[in-house]
């Protein structure tokens, strides 16, 4: 058996459609929670992951390090290979990380590299 590793999704990789296309068949996972970030709403310019996901407008973690922000998600397990699907599949300006989950696992999740738009 391949090796797995955990990616927390909060999003379209939760979509049965989107599991199929990305990693052929639909992941197993477990509900969890990501603490000291919060969901914003974001606009993606990467067209060819518009068409995938059928909208520009997605939600996107932001790092708060307040220990009273969490986001609710799921871990899946994945493989490596699953990963760089995952990675291919993500829009342009995604970097993935490694976080520590609220019950101490381990995940990859992305995060948006554009600085955020200033609302003051």
């Amino acid at each position: 058996m391949n090796a797995t590793e955990n990616l927390f999704t909060y999003g379209t990789l939760q979509l049965t459609g989107v599991q199929l296309e990305t990693f052929g068949r639909t992941l197993q996972g477990t509900p969890d929670l990501l603490v000291g970030y919060r969901l914003v709403q974001i606009e993606i310019q990467d067209q060819d992951f518009v068409a995938k996901s059928g909208t520009a407008n997605h939600r996107n973690l932001q790092f708060t390090g307040d220990p009273n922000d969490s986001v609710q998600g799921i871990a899946f397990k994945v493989t490596k290979q699953e990963l760089e699907n995952s990675d291919a599949y993500e829009p342009t300006g995604y970097q993935r990380v490694l976080v520590q989950l609220k019950s101490g696992a381990n995940a990859w999740i992305y995060l948006d590299q554009q600085p955020p738009k200033s609302t003051k």
